[in-house]
């Protein structure tokens, strides 16, 4: 049995009703998107137009009542300040009512500074006065005890030389009487009517005096040749101190014993009151005598002391 080959054949449409078609298609799928684009956006924007509303609704009923609390605020507010202003006032009126009284006590206060201003000046002014009256009283009292001293310094310089002079005297009358009147202390050396101490060590001047003051003597005095030889040759060969100066009065020299300046024995040139004032005078190895500086240190100093029977 032959077999015979049937073939269905199918009407070719020609292609460009083909491709109509696909257009066709393609205008409606995207028509469909583009309407369903709309409606979502449309449902999105109706969604926000709702929720806004709700919100402005919200937003109206919380505006209501923040005004409702704001006008309550306001009218508290109001009766506060009313109540303050009144206060205020009253305040003010009462502070009014003490301004006045404190200008009333500042207007008396000022009257009575015045008062004690001039009786200030007043009191001041007999201060003064009686400033100069003490000032004159100190004054007086300072030349009262100025010149009491001084009379007490001459008393006691006529007394000392009184007492010398009766000493002197009582040894004469002793030895007159057949008595050996020589006797000096341990150290010191007899000659003539006085015995003498040769004192050894740096002293400036008042030092000097101190010492034979505690020796119960003073610083010598001389009064002639004789007695001169005989300190030469025992005194210190580097310079002593002895009791001749003029502290009181420039160029007035006095004795420690107080009798007047009846020998000399100056340096040639001397005494000339040189460098920073030379006020005591110092005795050198050869004897002559010598005015220097009374703070200067010397190795020697002579004490002397009238002798004992």
């Amino acid at each position: 049995m032959e077999e015979h080959a049937y073939s269905v054949e199918f009407p070719k449409f020609p292609r460009r009703r083909r491709q109509c078609c696909q257009r066709g298609t393609l205008l409606a799928l995207l028509g469909l998107v583009t309407t369903a684009m709309w409606a979502g956006l449309l449902t999105l924007l109706l969604l926000w137009h709702w929720e806004t509303v709700q919100k402005l609704k919200q937003l109206e009923k919380t505006a209501a009542q923040n005004d409702l609390e704001t006008v309550q605020k306001l009218k508290q507010l109001e009766k506060t300040a009313a109540q303050n202003v009144s206060q205020v006032s009253k305040d003010l009126e009462r502070h009014k009512g003490e301004q006045v009284a404190q200008e009333s006590q500042a207007a008396k206060m000022s009257q009575s500074m015045e008062k004690i201003q001039d009786e200030q000046n007043r009191m001041k002014s007999q201060d003064s006065e009686l400033s100069r009256n003490l000032n004159g009283l100190r004054e007086d009292l300072s030349d009262l005890q100025s010149q009491g001293l001084n009379e007490r310094r001459a008393a006691l310089h006529t007394l000392d030389r009184l007492q010398e002079e009766v000493a002197k005297l009582w040894i004469e009358l002793r030895v007159s009487n057949g008595s050996t009147c020589n006797t000096c202390p341990d150290d010191w050396v007899h000659f003539q009517k006085k015995c003498y101490y040769f004192g050894e060590g740096p002293k400036r001047w008042i030092q000097a005096r101190f010492a034979c003051s505690k020796l119960h003597g003073r610083l010598v005095s001389i009064h002639s040749q004789e007695e001169q030889d005989f300190l030469t040759r025992h005194a210190n060969k580097k310079g002593s101190w002895i009791g001749l100066r003029d502290l009181n009065i420039e160029g007035e020299f006095v004795w420690m014993d107080q009798n007047p300046l009846d020998y000399s024995n100056w340096q040639p040139g001397e005494p000339n009151n040189g460098g920073q004032g030379e006020d005591c005078v110092m005795m050198r190895a050869s004897g002559h005598w010598n005015d220097a500086f009374c703070g200067s240190y010397l190795d020697g100093w002579v004490c002397d002391r009238l002798v004992t029977c």
